[in-house]
């Protein structure tokens, strides 16, 4: 072990997570909170704002002339839905809905009824999504997103000749966190790159010094990297396939605890 990695082994008291804190009295962060003795605290970096029906209606997309929709998350849903409200479109029974995951699928029933035929779920992440559709080539896709996004559906829309079209329905900003210029916790956790973005549009002059780092998913990783800021706790490891479970490896480590 280096003597920098050493250095940066500290014990644990303190952690903020930057997204909306659980509705589920059982999430892991309140157990390992107990578990360890912990402040953990929650506070959303990103916020996402709906793009105005004006704003729509200049991207000139007629979204009945689709057969499928893609869903990427419920946001996602809850905006295109909202915008299909405004615009007085009700969907027509036959349309097909592709979505990343099952929570994602079942969060449709807030909107419309159910139908298994018309409802295609990929596991969780978006290349379960590309296998299911490599299978469904002949539909016309809508796929509502915002205006941030990773470009791996429409980059593989593009490469193997689909008929679709992008739709922004919202925005990610960052969010105001002002309130926490002198506030200090042994470990940030992140999501997103939106989530390191928001950090330095918040805070310009940030200094990580003993403040450790967690970010879940390759691409924000990158992100932490690409900021040089210190990356101490990657997830998901091949042991620890969930955010609280690689903090916990860590915390196990810095507080020396076996």
């Amino acid at each position: 072990m280096t003597d920098q990695v050493k250095d940066r082994m500290r014990p644990v008291r303190s952690i903020l997570v930057s997204q909306p804190k659980p509705s589920d009295e059982n999430s892991p962060y309140f157990k390992l909170a107990e578990k360890y003795n912990l402040k953990v605290d929650f506070r959303p970096f990103i916020q996402v704002d709906p793009v105005s029906l004006k704003e729509f209606r200049q991207q000139k997309i007629d979204v009945l002339k689709h057969t499928a929709v893609i869903f990427t998350s419920r946001n996602a849903v809850d905006h295109f839905f909202k915008i299909c409200e405004e615009m007085k479109i009700e969907m027509p029974a036959d349309m097909k809905y592709f979505c990343i995951s099952e929570q994602t699928a079942n969060y449709l029933q807030k909107y419309i009824v159910i139908r298994k035929r018309k409802i295609f779920t990929g596991h969780r992440t978006a290349t379960d999504l590309l296998e299911i559709l490599k299978k469904h080539k002949n539909e016309k896709y809508l796929f509502p997103c915002s205006d941030i996004r990773k470009n791996d559906i429409p980059d593989f829309l593009n490469q193997n000749g689909f008929n679709y079209s992008e739709a922004i329905i919202y925005r990610t900003v960052a969010s105001d966190l002002s309130d926490l210029e002198n506030v200090y916790y042994d470990i940030l956790a992140f999501f997103s790159p939106s989530g390191i973005n928001s950090l330095l549009v918040n805070f310009p002059e940030f200094k990580q010094n003993n403040t450790r780092i967690a970010a879940f998913g390759p691409t924000t990783a990158k992100a932490v990297r690409d900021a040089d800021l210190i990356l101490d706790i990657e997830a998901p490891l091949p042991n620890a396939p969930s955010m609280t479970g690689a903090i916990e490896l860590y915390i196990k480590k810095a507080n020396g605890i076996k």
